[in-house]
Protein backbone atom coordinates (compact mmCIF):
# COMPACT_ATOMS: atom_id res chain seq x y z
CA UNK A 1 0.00 0.00 0.00
CA UNK A 2 1.47 3.65 -1.04
CA UNK A 3 0.84 6.26 1.44
CA UNK A 4 -0.45 9.54 0.48
CA UNK A 5 2.76 11.03 0.69
CA UNK A 6 4.33 8.95 -1.52
CA UNK A 7 1.67 9.16 -4.30
CA UNK A 8 1.70 13.60 -3.78
CA UNK A 9 5.81 12.55 -4.38
CA UNK A 10 4.84 10.15 -7.42
CA UNK A 11 2.23 12.81 -8.85
CA UNK A 12 4.80 15.66 -8.80
CA UNK A 13 7.24 14.10 -10.30
CA UNK A 14 5.07 12.78 -13.24
CA UNK A 15 3.31 16.64 -13.19
CA UNK A 16 6.71 17.98 -14.29
CA UNK A 17 7.54 15.55 -16.90
CA UNK A 18 4.25 15.87 -18.52
CA UNK A 19 3.10 19.17 -17.69
CA UNK A 20 4.00 21.45 -20.66
CA UNK A 21 2.55 18.00 -22.56
CA UNK A 22 -0.78 18.18 -21.23
CA UNK A 23 -1.17 21.75 -21.62
CA UNK A 24 -0.41 22.11 -24.93
CA UNK A 25 -3.42 18.76 -25.38
CA UNK A 26 -5.81 21.37 -24.10
CA UNK A 27 -4.50 24.19 -26.50
CA UNK A 28 -4.47 22.39 -29.26
CA UNK A 29 -8.15 21.79 -28.57
CA UNK A 30 -9.39 24.85 -27.03
CA UNK A 31 -7.02 27.66 -27.38
CA UNK A 32 -7.14 30.74 -25.00
CA UNK A 33 -8.69 28.68 -22.42
CA UNK A 34 -6.00 25.92 -22.00
CA UNK A 35 -4.59 27.05 -19.01
CA UNK A 36 -8.09 27.41 -17.27
CA UNK A 37 -8.66 23.72 -18.08
CA UNK A 38 -5.13 22.63 -17.22
CA UNK A 39 -5.75 24.15 -13.76
CA UNK A 40 -8.98 22.25 -13.25
CA UNK A 41 -7.38 19.37 -14.63
CA UNK A 42 -4.65 19.48 -11.88
CA UNK A 43 -7.03 20.36 -9.50
CA UNK A 44 -8.94 16.79 -10.26
CA UNK A 45 -6.08 15.03 -10.17
CA UNK A 46 -4.88 16.46 -6.31
CA UNK A 47 -8.81 15.48 -5.05
CA UNK A 48 -8.37 12.19 -6.57
CA UNK A 49 -4.57 11.27 -5.61
CA UNK A 50 -6.37 8.13 -4.14
CA UNK A 51 -6.87 6.47 -7.41
CA UNK A 52 -3.50 7.57 -8.73
CA UNK A 53 -2.19 4.45 -10.34
CA UNK A 54 1.18 3.27 -8.86
CA UNK A 55 3.37 3.55 -12.55
CA UNK A 56 5.02 6.68 -14.09
CA UNK A 57 3.39 6.01 -17.24
CA UNK A 58 -0.07 5.11 -16.36
CA UNK A 59 0.09 8.33 -14.03
CA UNK A 60 1.05 9.98 -16.82
CA UNK A 61 -2.09 7.97 -19.17
CA UNK A 62 -4.58 8.91 -16.45
CA UNK A 63 -3.66 12.46 -16.43
CA UNK A 64 -4.60 12.71 -20.22
CA UNK A 65 -7.76 11.13 -18.84
CA UNK A 66 -8.75 13.02 -16.32
CA UNK A 67 -7.02 16.15 -19.30
CA UNK A 68 -9.87 14.92 -21.33
CA UNK A 69 -12.66 15.09 -18.97
CA UNK A 70 -12.16 18.44 -18.64
CA UNK A 71 -12.27 19.61 -21.74
CA UNK A 72 -15.53 17.32 -21.86
CA UNK A 73 -16.92 19.33 -19.16
CA UNK A 74 -15.64 22.84 -20.76
CA UNK A 75 -17.38 21.74 -24.12
CA UNK A 76 -20.96 20.84 -22.06
CA UNK A 77 -20.82 23.86 -20.30
CA UNK A 78 -20.48 25.63 -23.88
CA UNK A 79 -22.94 23.98 -25.25
CA UNK A 80 -25.32 25.34 -22.24
CA UNK A 81 -24.39 28.67 -22.36
CA UNK A 82 -24.62 28.60 -25.90
CA UNK A 83 -28.05 27.13 -25.94
CA UNK A 84 -29.08 29.96 -22.93
CA UNK A 85 -27.68 33.08 -25.14
CA UNK A 86 -30.26 31.42 -27.83
CA UNK A 87 -33.10 31.34 -25.23
CA UNK A 88 -32.50 34.99 -24.06
CA UNK A 89 -32.01 36.46 -27.48
CA UNK A 90 -35.46 35.29 -28.40
CA UNK A 91 -36.96 37.33 -25.73
CA UNK A 92 -35.40 40.28 -26.66
CA UNK A 93 -36.94 42.82 -29.55
CA UNK A 94 -35.45 43.07 -32.66
CA UNK A 95 -32.80 45.99 -32.13
CA UNK A 96 -33.45 46.43 -28.26
CA UNK A 97 -29.65 46.00 -27.40
CA UNK A 98 -28.32 49.16 -29.42
CA UNK A 99 -28.56 52.75 -28.86
CA UNK A 100 -30.21 54.06 -32.11
CA UNK A 101 -27.73 57.25 -31.99
CA UNK A 102 -23.94 57.36 -33.57
CA UNK A 103 -22.66 58.20 -30.19
CA UNK A 104 -20.11 55.08 -28.96
CA UNK A 105 -20.66 53.37 -32.13
CA UNK A 106 -16.90 52.93 -32.56
CA UNK A 107 -16.90 51.13 -29.02
CA UNK A 108 -20.24 48.86 -30.26
CA UNK A 109 -17.89 48.08 -33.48
CA UNK A 110 -14.44 47.50 -31.33
CA UNK A 111 -17.03 44.93 -28.94
CA UNK A 112 -18.94 43.32 -31.94
CA UNK A 113 -15.01 42.77 -33.30
CA UNK A 114 -14.07 41.13 -30.45
CA UNK A 115 -14.26 36.99 -29.89
CA UNK A 116 -18.15 36.61 -29.04
CA UNK A 117 -16.32 35.17 -25.27
CA UNK A 118 -14.90 38.45 -24.79
CA UNK A 119 -17.59 40.26 -26.24
CA UNK A 120 -20.58 38.55 -24.19
CA UNK A 121 -18.32 39.41 -20.97
CA UNK A 122 -17.75 43.12 -21.57
CA UNK A 123 -21.45 43.50 -21.93
CA UNK A 124 -22.42 42.05 -18.72
CA UNK A 125 -19.97 44.11 -16.83
CA UNK A 126 -20.22 47.35 -18.72
CA UNK A 127 -24.23 47.56 -20.57
CA UNK A 128 -25.73 45.19 -17.43
CA UNK A 129 -23.49 46.58 -14.82
CA UNK A 130 -22.66 42.79 -13.43
CA UNK A 131 -19.94 42.19 -11.65
CA UNK A 132 -17.06 40.01 -12.95
CA UNK A 133 -18.20 36.94 -10.40
CA UNK A 134 -21.52 37.80 -11.17
CA UNK A 135 -20.75 37.42 -14.99
CA UNK A 136 -19.08 34.04 -14.25
CA UNK A 137 -22.94 33.02 -12.87
CA UNK A 138 -24.83 33.85 -16.03
CA UNK A 139 -22.22 32.38 -18.22
CA UNK A 140 -21.68 30.02 -16.06
CA UNK A 141 -17.85 29.29 -16.16
CA UNK A 142 -15.33 29.91 -13.40
CA UNK A 143 -14.63 33.71 -12.20
CA UNK A 144 -11.08 33.13 -12.88
CA UNK A 145 -12.18 32.49 -16.46
CA UNK A 146 -13.79 35.30 -16.95
CA UNK A 147 -11.08 37.61 -15.36
CA UNK A 148 -9.01 36.43 -17.67
CA UNK A 149 -11.51 37.05 -20.34
CA UNK A 150 -12.16 40.10 -19.67
CA UNK A 151 -8.29 41.85 -19.28
CA UNK A 152 -7.61 39.95 -22.68
CA UNK A 153 -10.90 41.70 -23.38
CA UNK A 154 -10.10 45.19 -22.38
CA UNK A 155 -6.84 44.56 -23.97
CA UNK A 156 -8.28 43.77 -27.48
CA UNK A 157 -10.58 47.22 -27.00
CA UNK A 158 -7.62 49.22 -26.31
CA UNK A 159 -5.79 48.43 -29.29
CA UNK A 160 -8.71 48.67 -31.54
CA UNK A 161 -9.69 51.99 -30.16
CA UNK A 162 -5.83 53.21 -30.00
CA UNK A 163 -6.59 54.07 -26.48
CA UNK A 164 -3.13 53.23 -24.31
CA UNK A 165 -3.34 51.84 -20.63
Amino acid sequence: MTSIADKQRMLTAVLHDANVDILRYLHRRVGGDAPDLFGETLLVAWRRIDDLPTHPTEIRMWLFGLARGTLLNHARGERRRLALVDRLRSHVPAGGTAPAADEGSDVRDAIARLRPEFAEIVQLVHWEGFTLAETATIIGIPAATVRSRYARAKEDLRAALGVTA
